[in-house]
């Protein structure tokens, strides 16, 4: 008795462990009885807030589902404008899921690997399209964010104009949706991913690069370029400076002339003042002057040594430097 009493409690709380589970924060549960999706009354996906709930053990099992945000790295990739030039973007994506049983349903039990997989076709092909409408100039400016938001649009309503093997893809999950829940979802466009209960939460493109082989050839000839402006200053420079060395080289001839004549004018007068001096020193005593200037004679021609002069010794010039008493007498025949 003791030991049946122990086995009914023991398989009460196995029961009720396996009637209880916990949905934590940043997550949904979903309940699946024999692999559906439990359904309220009016065919809407059961979904569980975060907190305790029950299920019915051994029928139904719990699939947690992340609630959160995610953020989706799309490796960067060429594109062509309609100018045809080529452009590496980088950009990223945020989405969360917005359907859960819709979300359960077109992944494969909920796998977030497969959900972008989907994503990421979809949004590079939305990408290229809208890149492909812009020439460079509208991509790297005001376009950028209206770009961004029509590939955003695009993503979440779904698109008209394409038919890619990405919107055969998501028509396909969203078809293997429709026929689960048998007609009872909203109506999508087929190749949206709200079809696939996904919502694009933000598109940003992170970078815009030209390739390398592209901008090898922008350097190049932006480096020409900057070259031939640096070699236009510097012949305008070289042009100024042989201006200003002209126009110097004239002044300082100008300078130099006016001082030179100036320097003539002063000599000239100098020379004419020292004449007039010795005319008048002449005039008040011819014999002193005679005297001197037969010494500054002396001085210039015995100055130099090695010098040999051959005059007679009775020559006129040789007259002060005899006897005084004979040279009075000299004086006196002369006069």
């Amino acid at each position: 008795m003791r030991k049946s009493f122990v086995f009914v409690i023991a398989a009460i709380l196995v029961v009720l462990y396996s009637s209880i589970f916990i949905v934590y924060e940043g997550q949904r549960g979903i309940v699946l009885r024999f692999g559906k999706v439990v359904r309220d009354a009016e065919n809407k996906p059961v979904v569980y807030q975060p907190g305790p709930h029950f299920k019915i053990p051994f029928i139904e099992t719990v699939k947690t589902l992340d609630a959160r945000i995610q953020t989706m790295d799309i490796k960067a990739d060429r594109f062509l404008t309609s100018e045809n030039k080529d452009l590496i973007v980088d950009s990223y994506l945020k989405w969360r899921i917005k359907d859960f049983s819709s979300y359960y349903l077109a992944t494969g039990n909920g796998s977030i690997s497969q959900a972008e997989v989907l994503l990421k076709r979809k949004f590079s092909d939305r990408l290229r399209s809208e890149i492909g409408r812009l020439d460079v100039r509208g991509i790297v400016t005001d376009s950028r964010g209206r770009l961004t938001t029509d590939v955003r649009n695009a993503l979440n309503l779904g698109t008209s104009d394409e038919d890619s093997s990405a919107d055969d893809a998501i028509a396909s999950a969203a078809a293997r949706v429709k026929k689960e829940t048998k007609g009872a979802q909203p109506a999508f466009n087929p190749n949206s991913m709200a079809a696939l209960g996904i919502e694009v939460v933000d598109v940003r493109i992170k970078q815009i690069n030209l390739p390398d082989e592209v901008s090898g050839a922008i350097y190049q000839r932006m480096r020409a370029e900057r070259e031939a402006v640096a070699r236009r200053h510097r012949s305008q420079g070289l042009e100024e400076a042989e201006k200003v060395r002209a126009a110097a080289d004239k002044s300082a001839t100008e300078v130099k002339a006016a001082a030179y004549s100036e320097a003539l004018i002063l000599r000239g007068e100098g020379d004419a003042e020292a004449t007039k001096l010795f005319a008048d020193a002449f005039n008040k005593d011819p014999d002193f002057y005679a005297f001197i200037r037969s010494l500054r004679a002396y001085e210039n021609s015995f100055r130099n040594e090695g010098n040999i002069m051959v005059l007679s010794p009775d020559t006129d010039f040789f007259r002060y430097m005899k006897d005084p008493s004979k040279q009075r007498t000299h004086s006196r025949a002369n006069d």
